[in-house]
């Protein structure tokens, strides 16, 4: 006999059609068994603040999906690293949806990456590593460093010092996109000599309202014009001491 499925999935649906974005039932089953896990891991050690199935499905499962809003679905392939990734967001959700990428997950706290392992063990996900080290020392490591098509973080930091974090592993011509609550347009005015300092220029902010909230959120784009400096990022705790103007 069929165990029913005791999650709601509706809110998840009409989000995946606001995005365009249709998934199969190994893909379904994907989420439902990260969900799972991350409430179990959740219960040990601080993965998230955000534990109800509709409230994961809209703050973290949508909203790392968003990035189509940005990045049209079909151009997103090659490589991709997430940074500061926490519990594996938006790189896992990512992942299960376009699974032809290449995925790295980067996090500077041990705990949190055994999780991500364990859930790409669980989820039987293929071309997605889960990397222990800082945005600091892994911007200079050469199998890393202009490596990427795509930097993606939901960290919440400014832009400057997001811009240094993230763009040294971006290659030329490949992007960066910073996902940002509400209206960012002072912080990235603010942030423009920094991002044109390590190689970035803004492309246009995509800006909308979260589906199933009223949160407002934005996709701030920068590409990758030209290769940063040797010197970017600078030594660990520098950049968040000193964030470049």
């Amino acid at each position: 006999m069929e165990e029913k499925n005791i999650y709601d999935w509706t809110g998840f649906e009409q989000g995946l059609e606001e995005l365009g974005i249709s998934l199969n039932a190994t893909q379904r089953q994907q989420f439902q068994d990260y969900y799972e896990l991350l409430t179990e891991w959740n219960s040990f050690m601080n993965l998230t603040a955000i534990t109800e199935f509709s409230q994961v499905v809209a703050k973290h499962f949508l909203d790392s999906l968003s990035l189509v809003r940005a990045v049209k679905a079909e151009t997103l392939r090659g490589t991709l690293i997430d940074v500061g990734t926490g519990a594996g967001f938006p790189g896992i959700p990512l992942k299960i949806t376009f699974p032809e990428l290449d995925i790295c997950l980067l996090d500077s706290l041990g705990k949190r990456v055994k999780f991500l392992q364990a859930a790409i063990d669980k989820l039987g996900l293929e071309k997605i590593k889960a990397v222990h080290g800082r945005a600091e020392d892994y911007g200079k490591h050469p199998d890393y460093r202009e490596a990427f098509d795509f930097c993606v973080s939901r960290a919440v930091a400014n832009l400057n010092l997001l811009g240094e974090y993230c763009l040294p592993f971006v290659k030329t011509g490949g992007r960066f996109i910073s996902y940002k609550s509400g209206n960012v347009k002072e912080e990235l005015k603010g942030a423009e000599q920094a991002l044109k300092l390590l190689g970035g220029k803004p492309e246009e902010t995509q800006f909308f309202t979260l589906s199933g909230t009223d949160m407002e959120r934005s996709l701030v784009c920068i590409k990758k014009i030209k290769p940063t400096p040797k010197k970017y990022p600078r030594k660990a705790g520098i950049p968040a001491r000193e964030p470049l103007v």
